[in-house]
């Protein structure tokens, strides 16, 4: 088990977004998170990065306990979060957004810059350009390729398929599945079940912060109460 969560409970001032939220990922697996936009998703991976301390449950990563700590401390465990903005940096060109991650990292392994080009050809021609200058679909895949950079045990990836034209997310279906060869473990969040049944293991249903049903991607592709009731195709 690498990814073991436990009655979260996580607030945004006096709002409980999360409600004793409890799921587990094991190593290797590619695991979605879905749910129509605002039922907490995202406030579920910020939990698990520390970005968004929960004030109770238990976050262990690696049979650790790790609930609390900060986001930089996360990264240095093994974790790596591509959020939904992104935040790349905009006066940096793409090949200096990859080189930051590469000398913040403390993690070495398969992933460097050749590679990352490899598995995105459009970065390398777009080397030298700033991230203010990139496409949405390019900065996607400048974000991830920067959270492969650290090479990381465990990425989170929010909505990784949303605003991509379906040709660009036909690609990244494959770049997820190179990604696995890797035996990297993956927890989305994204609200495309076409595209989370064609990546993912399995998936967790979330509405209004709780978590409502869970199973195999198959399971919740043939369930037509709980697609109509809870997610978008």
């Amino acid at each position: 088990m690498i990814l073991q969560v436990q009655s979260i409970n996580t607030y945004y001032g006096t709002s409980h977004i999360l409600q004793d939220v409890s799921f587990q990922v094991e190593s290797g697996e590619v695991v979605a998170l879905l749910g129509r936009n605002g039922v907490g998703k995202t406030t579920t991976l910020r939990s698990v990065m520390g970005l968004t301390p929960p004030r109770s449950g238990s976050i262990r990563f690696k049979d650790m306990e790790v609930m609390g700590k900060a986001p930089y401390a996360m990264s240095w465990l093994g974790l790596a979060y591509m959020p939904d903005d992104l935040r790349i940096f905009p006066d940096l060109t793409c090949e200096e957004n990859l080189e930051i991650t590469r000398r913040l990292s403390r993690h070495s392994g398969y992933w460097n810059r050749e590679r990352v080009e490899a598995l995105f050809p459009v970065l390398r021609g777009r080397r030298k350009q700033k991230g203010l200058n990139l496409s949405g679909g390019e900065k996607k895949m400048l974000g991830l390729g920067r959270a492969l950079m650290a090479n990381p045990e465990l990425i989170l990836l929010d909505e990784p398929s949303e605003g991509l034209a379906p040709l660009v997310v036909r690609s990244l279906v494959g770049v997820i599945d190179e990604i696995r060869e890797r035996e990297m473990t993956i927890l989305m969040a994204d609200q495309n079940l076409k595209f989370c049944r064609r990546v993912c293991d399995r998936g967790y249903i979330i509405e209004r912060g709780s978590i409502l049903h869970q199973g195999t991607m198959e399971a919740i592709w043939g369930d037509e109460e709980v697609i109509k009731k809870y997610l978008v195709l």
